[in-house]
């Protein structure tokens, strides 16, 4: 059993994550700015102060995912708590996680990750930048010794399309995948059980991995 805190724990993402890792019998804690409409049962729920209360859920976690998105007082400032959280967990010996986006994913090898092209629609366009610049700062240069990986959904994911449990997916590097009929799609069901699998039997350190059908 790990403990894993997840920052964002009542977002859509968070929340698939907690509900997996709680069925799965880890110890969760979920910290964000308001409380759940509506608890999982077996979940922690913190709120507050996220540059207060960092340093104590970092040492406290085995494991720490970050489940943020670059919006109201983190549109600006997601890269400097990401960077933040990456000093503590190295001081910490606290793998970390971060969910990005679809965008921070490259469509070749070697190719500009998505964020930075023309083709992000423009109502997306800064998030998908944000969350972009959060893996090339790990990538480059996140301290010596700290065990992360970056994890990206497809490109069909999120609230409005939930998909349903077909309890299988694949995994990629930093090139986005695509099935045969050039989708790709991956649930918040079968994103979440990717994360556990990945916290449970690491494959991906220090590196990002996207995850689609």
């Amino acid at each position: 059993m790990s403990r894993i805190t997840i920052l964002g724990g009542t977002g859509y993402t968070g929340s698939n994550i907690a509900r997996e890792a709680v069925a799965r019998g880890h110890e969760v804690i979920s910290f964000s700015r308001h409380a759940p409409e509506s608890a999982i049962e077996g979940v922690r729920y913190r709120t507050g102060s996220m540059s207060a209360e960092l340093p104590d859920l970092v040492s406290s976690a085995d494991v720490v995912i970050g489940a943020l998105a670059p919006r109201a007082e983190l549109a600006t400032g997601l890269t400097d708590v990401y960077a933040t959280l990456a000093k503590l967990a190295a001081q910490a010996a606290t793998r970390i996680g971060i969910v990005g986006g679809f965008s921070a994913l490259r469509p070749a090898p070697d190719a500009p990750r998505m964020a930075y092209g023309d083709d992000v629609p423009p109502q997306f366009a800064t998030e998908a930048r944000v969350m972009a610049e959060v893996i090339d700062e790990l990538s480059a240069s996140a301290p010596t010794g700290l065990d992360w990986f970056y994890a990206s959904p497809a490109a069909t994911y999120g609230s409005y399309a939930p998909g349903e449990d077909r309890g299988t997916y694949r995994t990629g590097g930093e090139v986005a995948i695509f099935d045969a009929s050039g989708s790709s799609a991956i649930s918040g069901v079968d994103f979440a059980r990717a994360i556990l699998d990945e916290i449970e039997a690491p494959s991906h350190t220090r590196s990002q991995f996207g995850v689609a059908y």
